[in-house]
């Protein structure tokens, strides 16, 4: 990925967890980073489903029958929605089930919206956790494990609070060390394409410069004043 490239974090929440039994999305929320770095523009937007929801889904994310009544429908949103993501990379944990309620919801608004693959690419974390650990991991586990899970309080799983905690999960998640070319030369010395440099066995011998008295009296007067004051110099006298 290009480092100038425009990253959208996102999330959802839903009214269940198959759109072809009829759930819809009730919130989405959105963040935005550029070069690796959260720029303060999110979107975010409540979403009225058009039906009441079972108890059991308001206890997972928070958001009432009542509470969502007054909100917008989906087709109301879109076009906000699509020019928010439109052009960037998508970053998305377990993107397949996100994806899948907005092309979802795309379709049912009956205006030839795009569907996600047409407005952007997609990153899923999932997947990633899966090429780190062997298996794929929850955003719990791998908030837990990147030691990022109380940078956001997450009484409920809202959509823009588990955007920001996502990521919070990705920027650590990515965090590579800078890439060292280590290709063995080819035993010459003289290796220019950047690989190990093997130094000359005839070589000037290095110049070994010892400290003087002084100078240890000084080295030794300082750590008896660090050992004075309950430290372990890491140096011995």
């Amino acid at each position: 990925m290009n480092q100038d490239e425009r990253l959208v974090i996102l999330d959802t929440e839903t009214t269940g967890i198959n759109p072809k039994e009829g759930h819809r999305i009730v919130e989405i929320g959105c963040v935005e980073m550029v070069n690796r770095q959260l720029t303060g523009r999110t979107y975010h937007a409540y979403i009225n489903p058009m039906f009441q929801m079972e108890q059991e889904v308001i206890d997972v994310h928070g958001l009432t029958n009542e509470f969502l009544a007054d909100k917008p429908l989906f087709n109301q949103v879109a076009d906000d929605f699509i020019e928010f993501i439109r052009g960037a990379e998508l970053v998305i944990h377990n993107a397949k089930f996100d994806v899948g309620f907005m092309d979802h919801e795309f379709e049912m608004a009956r205006r030839n919206l795009p569907l996600t693959n047409d407005i952007c690419t997609v990153t899923d974390t999932l997947d990633v956790s899966k090429g780190e650990f062997g298996s794929p991991k929850t955003l719990d586990f791998l908030a837990k494990h990147y030691r990022v899970d109380k940078l956001v309080d997450r009484t409920y799983h809202g959509a823009l609070i588990d955007a920001q905690l996502l990521a919070y999960v990705y920027i650590e998640m990515t965090r590579k060390q800078a890439t060292f070319n280590l290709n063995a030369d080819d035993g010459s010395g003289d290796n220019d394409g950047g690989g190990i440099k093997r130094l000359s066995s005839d070589r000037e011998v290095l110049k070994v410069i010892k400290a003087s008295a002084d100078e240890l009296v000084a080295h030794n007067n300082r750590l008896a004043i660090v050992e004075e004051k309950g430290g372990t110099p890491l140096w011995p006298k």
